[in-house]
């Protein structure tokens, strides 16, 4: 009696074991079915949003359109449309709006050429959008010209000379430039500055305090506010600091909801940390509202690394075509692509070559040497990398690239060097090259 008794016991609590499990496992299911719908209905609400949003700015395009076709001498209702062509463009990522920018500033100051700062202003940044720097270099030179105690005007043209590779000018502006650093239009380009010269944790001080004050601001548009966090995000993912750089994206998407840039750092965050399927999973929504190629650049490695490599091959074309309709000479991210695969080597190398006459860069240098090395020519990716370190730059890429030229000439002390910082600075700088690296470190210390 005593064992049947127990036997039913322990029958009746497996029973009940196996309901409360059934429950959990209905209760967990639920939830995800909960998660997954509410977050449905976020991106349908972000989207209806964005759409308004459109409307509303597409509507403002029109009416100042219509305003200046009726009057050829309505010299701030040009610059007014020139700054929302800009606007357009870096919300829709759509680059004919730049054109269109350009031409209504020109327009604005042929109407009148002095006192009209802001269509000035819209020229230089739409020139620089279309990779026209020397032209935009100009434009803002007469603008500090004529205002030189205009901070923003300084920081313009010390971005410029940066992207020129004129150091010393670069250094000499944003020298100048230090006591403004609460300027929302010198901090953005000062930290740049101070990452490109190594002083990172300075640039991250002031790109976090940059996005407060903007957030504080109330006047500034939401996609705006968000790049700012944007920026932060950014500078935490190149150095490996990913629970940070997910910390700004969200923040900036909580101002900017459904955002393609910052859905397409998601994307990058996700492969760095080697989670795939979320790559190509946030790509899409990215992809799905503009065609960038870094993002497809993001979601082709993510493909190729899950071992699909006719979807990575899918992406790498969608990419071409992005680059394509883009007018600017040279789309380096697309050219690193196809070096890292191994494609188009010679034309890659004569453009970053052409390139280098007009900008000079550290970053101009580094695809040079990346392509010289594809052509097995490494003493020249030598010389050529040297120019691209010049400055100190704590960048896990050059270094990568630095390190493997070294070894490919059989400088293993030089490249274990590099190798080791590349991966230090961060150990997550690209889903496949990062492998690369820990492998050739490896074959040198065994």
């Amino acid at each position: 009696m005593k064992m049947r008794r127990r036997a039913f016991t322990i029958v009746a609590a497996m029973l009940i074991a196996g309901a409360v499990a059934a429950s959990a496992r209905a209760a967990v299911a639920h939830a995800d079915e909960a998660r997954a719908r509410r977050s449905a209905d976020a991106i349908r609400a972000a989207a209806a949003i964005r759409a308004d949003e459109a409307a509303r700015r597409d509507a403002e395009v029109r009416f100042f359109e219509a305003r200046v076709a009726e009057d050829p001498f309505a010299a701030a209702d040009r610059a007014r449309l020139a700054g929302l062509y800009l606007q357009r463009a870096r919300e829709t990522g759509d680059y004919a709006d730049y054109p269109r920018a350009e031409a209504a500033a020109r327009a604005s100051l042929d109407a009148r050429g002095e006192r009209n700062a802001a269509a000035r202003v819209a020229l230089a940044n739409a020139l620089m959008a279309q990779h026209r720097f020397p032209e935009a270099r100009r434009e803002a030179e007469r603008l500090v010209a004529a205002e030189p105690d205009r901070a923003s005007y300084r920081g313009l043209l010390g971005e410029l000379q940066m992207e020129l590779g004129d150091y010393d000018a670069a250094r000499a502006t944003f020298g100048s430039l230090l006591s403004e650093r609460g300027n929302l239009g010198v901090a953005p380009r000062l930290a740049r500055w101070l990452e490109m010269i190594g002083r990172t944790n300075d640039a991250r001080t002031i790109l976090y305090q940059a996005g407060q004050d903007a957030a504080a601001r109330g006047d500034l548009p939401p996609e705006q506010v968000a790049w700012f966090h944007l920026r932060a995000g950014d500078l935490e993912l190149r150095n490996g600091r990913l629970d940070a750089a997910e910390d700004a994206f969200r923040a900036g998407l909580a101002v900017h909801p459904e955002d393609y840039r910052l859905l397409g750092e998601m994307a990058k965050l996700a492969a760095a940390r080697g989670d795939n399927a979320a790559a190509l999973a946030l790509g899409e929504r990215a992809v799905a509202q503009v065609l960038d190629p870094a993002t497809l650049a993001v979601m082709s490695d993510a493909a190729l690394a899950a071992g699909d490599r006719a979807k990575s091959e899918e992406y790498a074309r969608v990419m071409e075509v992005s680059v394509r309709r883009q007018a600017s000479a040279l789309h380096r991210g697309w050219a690193l692509f196809l070096l890292d695969g191994g494609r188009q080597i010679d034309a890659v190398a004569a453009q970053a070559e052409a390139d280098l006459r007009v900008r000079r860069d550290v970053y101009g240098w580094d695809l040079l040497a990346w392509a010289r090395h594809r052509q097995h020519r490494d003493g020249e990716a030598l010389a050529a990398m040297a120019q691209a370190l010049r400055l100190g730059t704590r960048d896990a890429t050059l270094l990568f690239h630095a390190g493997t030229i070294e070894h490919a000439l059989g400088h293993e002390a030089a490249a274990e060097r590099y190798l080791r910082d590349a991966l230090e600075i961060n150990p997550h700088f690209h889903p496949l090259r990062a492998r690369e690296a820990r492998a050739v470190l490896d074959s040198i210390r065994g």
